[in-house]
């Protein structure tokens, strides 16, 4: 347990470039937590208290709309820490986290964080590039919201999330992504009757491959052409 937490933390952004001596200290701050399939993990509005990270299993993030219609954000893969807004202002959650298979976690209370710290001023240069991160992040949904079309908010969506998938994060011709067309719905925002109508196009021209609930990537150049030629007409 102790070498697979020291791992996960090492890996992160937000803690690799420490020295091993302070990546150790972060992590005698942490707990474990066993969360089963369906396990709501936080509610978006309740109180930010706590960092997360996966050693096993995987959670989905996402947020309501105000019409109360659900949009999911991303997935969150071992090795993957979420919940890190929480440790910069302890406000209110901004989405749900729900474990979607028996997941291993990891929980670092942000008063103990905060504690270390104030003595391990260094660590705020790491804060600053996470809220760096996020601000980048909500540009990328403002701009997918507004100014593409359906097919290349999907392609993008979907690259995104094959990048995400992949343990080297890289997007690769071959990569398969685990997800149903209702959840990719609801990523990109519209029915999954009209994501299925794209998906099953992109099929026959052989750009990626449907199976039950998973999606194989065999042309990302494709889909990278969808999204160039929207934002250039």
């Amino acid at each position: 347990m102790a070498d697979a937490v020291l791992s996960l933390l090492s890996r992160h952004a937000l803690f690799r470039s420490l020295d091993e001596a302070s990546i150790r200290r972060i992590a005698t701050l942490s707990s474990r937590r066993r969360a089963d399939s369906g396990e709501i993990l936080f509610w978006e509005g309740d109180a930010g208290d706590a960092l997360y990270g996966v050693l096993s299993g995987r959670v989905r993030i996402g947020r309501s709309t105000s019409g109360g219609k659900e949009v999911f954000l991303s997935f969150v893969e071992p090795g993957d820490i979420f919940g890190e807004v929480a440790l910069l202002d302890g406000g209110r959650r901004s989405a749900t986290a729900t474990a979607i298979e028996p997941s291993d976690l990891i929980r670092i209370a942000r008063a103990d964080f905060v504690a270390l710290l104030a003595r391990e001023p260094g660590l705020a240069v790491h804060l600053l590039a996470i809220v760096s991160a996020h601000m980048r992040n909500n540009l990328d949904l403002f701009e997918e919201s507004v100014f593409l079309n359906i097919p290349a908010r999907l392609a993008r969506r979907l690259l995104g999330l094959v990048a995400s998938e992949g343990g080297d994060k890289m997007i690769a011709d071959g990569t398969e992504l685990r997800i149903s067309q209702a959840d990719l719905a609801r990523f990109v925002g519209v029915s999954r009757v009209i994501v299925n109508r794209h998906l099953r196009t992109w099929s026959r021209a052989g750009w990626i491959e449907l199976n039950r609930n998973r999606i194989k990537l065999c042309h990302a150049e494709a889909l990278r052409r969808v999204i160039q030629s929207d934002l250039d007409a």
